[in-house]
């Protein structure tokens, strides 16, 4: 009952089943590998970020450059700042407990005994940017020569939450913190890095650092959770069509052994032509070619066909009448004849 299964039409259907549920499964597994890295890397982040603040200050040179292990450290590193080109980075929300605030970072750039500066974000004040009354609050960097210390950042790039790449800005306000967009504000040479210090001058208050990128549970993540479940959907819908085409040849091929239908018509529908069964020509209980339609009458065609039909077998029954009404006739007419020719004699 089964031979329907080494029909082409179904070695194509096993071969697709067969490579296409564990390509499914193995998608999946690894889309939910990837979401399993992320938190993980996420809880290490957080870890290595408690740890750094109780940690102690690492020499800025053995930190860079920047990546996973190291963002987030506390690095040291001492010069003078720059009072003539302190920054304001806009746009940018302090989260606390009590929800987030718009302000700004202040951005001073220390000029290192390098001779490159590093970015330090002093601190963050509430309010506008552009308006004189909230930027008079910002305090003047420290004179002289200073060691710094704080949190190691990489530069910002486009995906920065409060980043503004598009320029349009006041002079005196930075849009991005990287040394890509700092190389053409100042004529020294920068780190590719930026540090946010621990303790902030009043009224400054310290910038918290970010998680490294690629280290928190961002969209990304949930995106790789999302295409866990479709991967594993994908192999579920292929087998549910599977037995679902073979409960239905199997029924077909069970009709056919009884005798329910034609197994003409079962191998047919088994291979795919998609009559569904319908009825051949010729067979039982279709209409002839000609016959009536669905109104019970004659197609209009030979309807008239009849018609003339008719006309013709009318005149001939009557030229067969009128032909037995004159032999009659004629056969009365020589009767009396012959009898008038009996009588003379």
């Amino acid at each position: 009952m089964y031979r329907f299964l080494l029909t082409p039409r179904w070695w194509g259907i096993n071969v697709f089943a067969v490579l296409a549920i564990p390509l499914c499964l193995f998608m999946g597994s690894w889309q939910l590998s990837r979401f399993e890295d992320r938190v993980d890397t996420h809880q290490q982040q957080e870890d290595r970020s408690a740890r750094a603040k109780t940690a102690a200050a690492r020499p800025l040179a053995d930190l860079l450059p920047v990546d996973k292990d190291t963002s987030g450290r506390q690095a040291s590193a001492r010069g003078h700042y720059d009072t003539a080109h302190q920054l304001l980075v806009p746009g940018r929300t302090l989260k606390d407990r009590h929800g987030g605030q718009q302000g700004f970072y202040v951005l001073s750039l220390l000029r290192t005994d390098s001779g490159t500066a590093l970015p330090v974000v002093r601190g963050w004040l509430p309010g506008d940017a552009g308006t004189k009354a909230d930027t008079a609050r910002v305090p003047a960097p420290p004179k002289g020569e200073v060691t710094v210390t704080g949190a190691l950042q990489a530069s910002e790039n486009q995906g920065t939450d409060g980043v503004q790449a598009g320029g349009g800005l006041p002079q005196g306000q930075l849009g991005m913190i990287s040394a890509a967009s700092l190389v053409n504000i100042v004529p020294y040479d920068v780190y590719d890095a930026w540090i946010t210090l621990t303790d902030a001058q009043a009224p400054l208050r310290a910038v918290p650092p970010a998680a490294a990128e690629g280290s928190g549970l961002d969209l990304k993540a949930f995106q790789n959770l999302g295409y866990t479940g479709e991967w594993f959907v994908f192999a579920g819908f292929v087998v549910f069509m599977w037995f679902r085409l073979f409960r239905r040849d199997a029924e077909a091929a069970k009709d056919a052994a009884l005798g329910i239908v034609p197994e003409a018509e079962a191998e047919a529908d088994r291979d795919g032509d998609g009559d569904g069964g319908a009825a051949r020509v010729g067979e039982p209980g279709e209409p002839p070619a000609g016959g009536v339609d669905a109104a019970g009458d004659l197609p209009q065609g030979e309807g008239k066909a009849g018609e003339r039909g008719a006309d013709r077998g009318e005149a001939q029954v009557e030229g067969q009448v009128e032909g037995h009404v004159e032999a009659q006739g004629a056969g009365r007419a020589e009767g009396r004849g012959e009898a008038a020719r009996a009588g003379k004699a």
